[in-house]
């Protein structure tokens, strides 16, 4: 519990009412606070390093509406233009208005100037009538733009909306509106009075809506291509990572929004986006800290768009020792004219313009020859533009004194100075007063004089009137191109691309490098001349602007999870594909009769080809097969010269020449193999090989019947004698190979073999082969051969302990053994090989089988025959039985 003292100070502090020393009331009840009031604190600061806060305001919250806020305006400084000497330290003289007057903004004026004196002094337009024309300086901020605004309306007395100090205001159009915030800020007074306002600035999709202004009218052509030309310029460069700067305003907005989907239709990624803005112009941090992030920007290359005022210069001007050497890519509508000893403009050295394709403006160089003050004396911007052009020096106290250089002449400013007055937005102004005289003369030659109100000699025009002659204008300009202020007819700008170089001696010059035609086919509409480029890199070489390696060919993109399309890997092609240029999204596969090179950037046609009789393979298989063939021949001939012998006669000779003939044809179709496939060649051999081994496999099984028939014939009364013909084995071996013919009639006429090009199995080659037709036919043909041989091997098996004389029983066995061994193998080996090699495993299964039938049961035999005749005898046999 606390002590009974606290407790009761808390009513005495609730209820606590007194006067400070100052005189102030102070209460501490809650419910009795005095409201605050507040002084209005002006903060200065001087080269010195010294500042100071000055008292130039109060706000009394309590006192009346109006009395309330209270401001001495004398004594604050208005962009450098009044000081209060009294207050202030004393101050060095300077020309503050050199620094932010705008030569280009002039420059439009001049062509301005020249239009209404060209129109005045042309016959055929607006005879007898005279043009005259106010110029009011426009301010960046809303409340300047209204007060000339104002002004306009209210003459050259006090600005009162609605009351006009003139008698009689003879202005019926405004042409102004350099930027989008003018337009607006303008268009939004002038509307109030039907009053017709001509922009001469960026075309804004905006200001076209009849709806919210349907008094402003817009000379520039649509820029809808721009974002186009760029991303156009962006590919041609081969740039897929770039920054991207704009004004923070709604033109900057939907600029960054088309372009942003412009450049994702074309697979170009934005490194990063920033918005810029006068209004942090003292925000040195931010402006520090947007240089440093440009210069570590791993992008080279940078889109700057927005109105005049929306400068970088602000940002690099916090920043003059940085050199940033980035490629900048920009319209002639953002200010990038060099100022004299500012270094901070060679950031954009380099940098390539859009710029909206104008023609001259004829006489208007002999014009500028004899524009100077002297003839001009009631232009009180052309002293100040004239001292800026010309760097005249600066004395503090004799502003008004006449201007230097007063017999100098426009025509010898710099070549770049020139070309900035023949810039495109100064041919916007100049077809602006053209559109207005061309309305006037319509709405002239229409009307009749007495519709107009008399004033002595002038006429005086509604200005809403002239609205329905704008709507419909359309007329050819002195460049003979058509200009039409319809806003559903706006015409879709073409641009020149422009190379912007600067020089030591605070020289530049703007060089046409290409243009981009918007309504050109897709590949025609960008030209660009890239050997009249001079980059802005250390190296003036090509700048590159990537977030990731270019993919050679050979190689195709392959996207990083989680990153830009812009940022991925290069692999290598897959097998049997190509990539012949930089940075493919998918390598392109070779066609069929063609491979890939080392490299994978070019497809090489294969050769074609086949087991043939000129390559080694091909030729020792054929010459084996020879050999064998005529080794067959001559056991064949053996066995016919000695048919009579006991050897040749104790196992059947005519089985013994069956089996001999077909071996033979066994080696001999072995030779179908090799050389080029024809249709002939496919449809016989797998059928003659099959036939053939049929053939003498069955007879070889024909043979073991016959010795186990003979044995059984020895016994008293067996009927196995009636078997013992020559009828009979001879009968088994037609029905086993019958059989195997019906099978392969069946295969031919089914689906039979055909010559085919196989481009698969090999990398480098086409394979010429037969295809089966039917591999299940093909495998029957090999399994009924399977069967037999079996058959024949098992019989054979169980008889070879009969007596070695009748018994060739062993030979057959092991002889069979051998050519299951052989064919066994050969499954496997056929499968698991590809192209020619299965024809190379099908022939020396066919000739190692084929011999070791040869070898196993006939070359025992002709050893006896040749070499031991003496037990080619009957009496040998005999001798041989009793043993």
């Amino acid at each position: 519990m606390p002590p009974p003292e606290v407790e009761q100070s808390h009513s005495f502090l609730k209820n606590i009412h007194f006067n400070n020393s100052a005189g102030n009331q102070v209460v501490s009840d809650m419910k009795k606070n005095s409201l605050v009031n507040y002084d209005i604190l002006y903060y200065v600061t001087f080269g010195n390093d010294t500042k100071i806060l000055v008292k130039v305001g109060e706000f009394i919250l309590q006192s009346p509406l109006g009395q309330d806020f209270i401001i001495q305006e004398a004594i604050i400084q208005h962009n450098g233009d009044i000081w209060n000497e009294s207050v202030l330290p004393p101050r060095v003289g300077f020309r503050m208005s050199v620094g932010l007057w705008l030569l280009r903004n002039y420059y439009q004026v001049l062509a301005f100037m020249f239009a209404i004196e060209e129109i005045n002094r042309n016959p055929n337009l607006l005879p007898n009538v005279s043009l005259g024309f106010h110029i009011y300086n426009a301010y960046q901020n809303d409340e300047r733009t209204l007060e000339s605004s104002l002004m306009w309306l209210s003459g050259q007395g006090q600005t009162i909306p609605n009351y006009s100090c003139e008698r009689q205001r003879k202005s019926v159009v405004v042409i102004g509106g350099a930027t989008s915030e003018l337009t607006f800020s303008m268009g939004t007074l002038l509307e109030l009075y039907k009053l017709p306002q001509i922009s001469y600035g960026l075309f804004d999709p905006l200001i076209s809506d009849p709806l919210q202004f349907p008094s402003v009218y817009q000379m520039a052509p649509s820029d809808t291509s721009l974002p186009l030309g760029m991303v156009r310029l962006m590919l041609h460069f081969q740039w897929n990572w770039v920054g991207l700067v704009a004004s923070d305003d709604s033109r900057g907005e939907k600029f960054l929004r088309d372009l942003q989907e412009e450049m994702a239709r074309n697979d170009v990624c934005v490194a990063f986006i920033e918005k810029i803005t006068t209004r942090h112009s003292s925000n040195k941090d931010l402006y520090q800290y947007f240089v440093f992030r440009l210069y570590f920007s791993a992008a080279n290359v940078f889109v700057i768009y927005g109105d005049t005022n929306s400068l970088l210069s602000l940002v690099f001007m916090e920043n003059p020792d940085i050199l940033v050497r980035k490629v900048w890519i920009t319209t002639s509508h953002w200010d990038i004219s060099k100022k004299p000893g500012y270094s901070y403009f060679d950031n954009f050295h380099g940098a390539l313009i859009f710029s909206d394709q104008t023609s001259k403006i004829p006489g208007f160089k002999d014009f500028l020859k004899t524009v100077n003050p002297a003839r001009y004396p009631e232009d009180i911007f052309l002293k100040n533009f004239w001292n800026s052009a010309f760097e005249c020096p600066y004395v503090h106290g004799k502003e008004e004194e006449e201007v230097c250089s007063p017999n100098a002449s426009l025509d010898t400013l710099s070549l770049s100075s020139l070309e900035n007055i023949m810039s495109d937005q100064s041919y916007t102004v100049y077809t602006a007063v053209y559109a207005v005289a061309w309305a006037l003369h319509e709405m002239f030659l229409v009307r009749s004089e007495m519709e107009f109100n008399i004033d002595g000699d002038n006429r005086v025009v509604p200005p809403w009137k002239l609205h329905s002659f704008l709507k419909n204008l359309q007329f050819n300009n002195s460049a003979g191109k058509l200009v039409v202020l319809d806003k559903k007819r706006n015409f879709v700008a073409n641009y020149d691309v422009l190379n912007y170089v600067t020089f030591s001696n605070d020289t530049e010059v703007l060089i046409k490098v290409g243009e981009f035609i918007s309504q050109a086919p897709l590949g025609q509409d960008l030209t660009i001349q890239e050997h009249a480029i001079t980059w802005s890199t250390w190296n003036k070489k090509l700048p590159q602007s990537r977030c990731s390696k270019v993919c050679g060919p050979g190689f195709q993109k392959k996207a990083k999870e989680g990153s830009p399309v812009c940022c991925f890997k290069c692999d290598p092609c897959p097998d049997r594909h190509i990539s012949n240029q930089t940075d493919a999204d998918q390598c392109v596969k070779c066609p069929e009769d063609q491979y890939p090179n080392q490299e994978r950037n070019q497809c090489v046609p294969k050769m074609m080809t086949f087991l043939d009789y000129e390559e080694p393979l091909g030729m020792a298989l054929a010459s084996i097969a020879a050999c064998l063939s005529l080794l067959t021949a001559l056991v064949l001939y053996v066995f016919v010269r000695y048919k009579n012998t006991p050897i040749v006669r104790a196992n059947n000779r005519d089985l013994s020449y069956i089996l001999l003939i077909s071996l033979l044809f066994c080696f001999l179709c072995s030779l179908l193999f090799i050389g080029r496939p024809t249709a002939a060649h496919c449809l016989l051999r797998q059928t003659t090989f099959g036939v053939m081994f049929t053939m003498a496999v069955s007879t070889i099984l024909a043979k073991t019947i016959i010795v186990v028939l003979a044995f059984r014939a020895t016994r008293p009364g067996s009927r196995s004698r009636k078997w013992m013909g020559s009828r009979a084995p001879i009968s088994v071996v037609l029905f086993c190979t019958l059989i195997q013919v019906m099978l392969c009639a069946i295969w031919l006429l089914l689906s039979p073999p055909f010559p085919e090009a196989d481009t698969h199995t090999d990398r480098e080659h086409i394979i010429l082969g037969c295809n089966e037709g039917s591999l299940i036919a093909f495998y029957f043909v090999l399994g009924y051969m399977g069967v037999l041989a079996l058959a024949s091997f098992t019989v054979a098996f169980f008889v070879r302990n009969l007596p070695d004389t009748f018994n060739e029983a062993k030979f057959i066995t092991f002889s069979m053994l051998v050519f299951c061994s052989v064919w066994i193998t050969f499954l496997p080996t056929y499968q698991s090989t590809k192209g020619k090699m299965m024809i190379v495993v099908e022939i020396f299964s066919i000739l190692s089988s084929s011999t070791g039938l040869l070898a196993c049961i006939f070359i025992p035999k002709c050893y006896v025959i040749l070499l031991q005749p003496h037990r080619n005898i009957k009496n040998s046999l005999k001798n041989n039985v009793k043993a």
